[in-house]
């Protein structure tokens, strides 16, 4: 399902717009995965998002275990199905909205989204350097006037 939309999205976007597909599908498939790992959705998310993003902050939480009792998490092995994740890149600056820069994190992701026992929920949370800079500036704040 995530393919039909990537795809309708695509094709609507003019080129120009478009995310450097070439380039985040080759680093993105190139990204080894860990098989004795007991986290290998996490390692490859980690693995995926570093080569193509080269963030400066990753935080990876798995939140699966608050959904395991979920009904479509009936019968499923997988450990690693729901992730929030907090990614900031400079990779994002040219792309200005939050739906544009999930675009690029689902596409790096696509193939553990698709995988029977993947990715079953994705929460992102996606900014520019600058812009956590100016995020934590408002949280100081915040707590300076609470404090006072």
């Amino acid at each position: 399902m995530l393919q039909r939309h990537v795809r309708a999205w695509t094709s609507r976007v003019p080129v120009a717009a478009r995310p450097p597909q070439r380039q985040l599908a080759s680093m993105a498939s190139s990204a080894a995965t860990s098989t004795s790992s007991d986290t290998p959705m996490e390692d490859a998310i980690r693995t995926k998002i570093t080569a193509a993003l080269q963030p400066s902050r990753l935080d990876i939480f798995n939140d699966s275990a608050q959904h395991a009792h979920h009904r479509p998490m009936a019968g499923s092995t997988s450990r690693e199905t729901h992730f929030r994740l907090v990614v900031t890149a400079d990779a994002f600056a040219p792309y200005r909205t939050q739906p544009a820069r999930h675009r690029i994190v689902y596409q790096l992701l696509q193939d553990e989204m698709a995988r029977d026992g993947g990715i079953h929920a994705l929460q992102l949370r996606t900014m520019t350097p600058e812009e956590e800079r100016r995020l934590k500036e408002k949280e100081q704040q915040a707590a300076a006037a609470e404090a006072s």
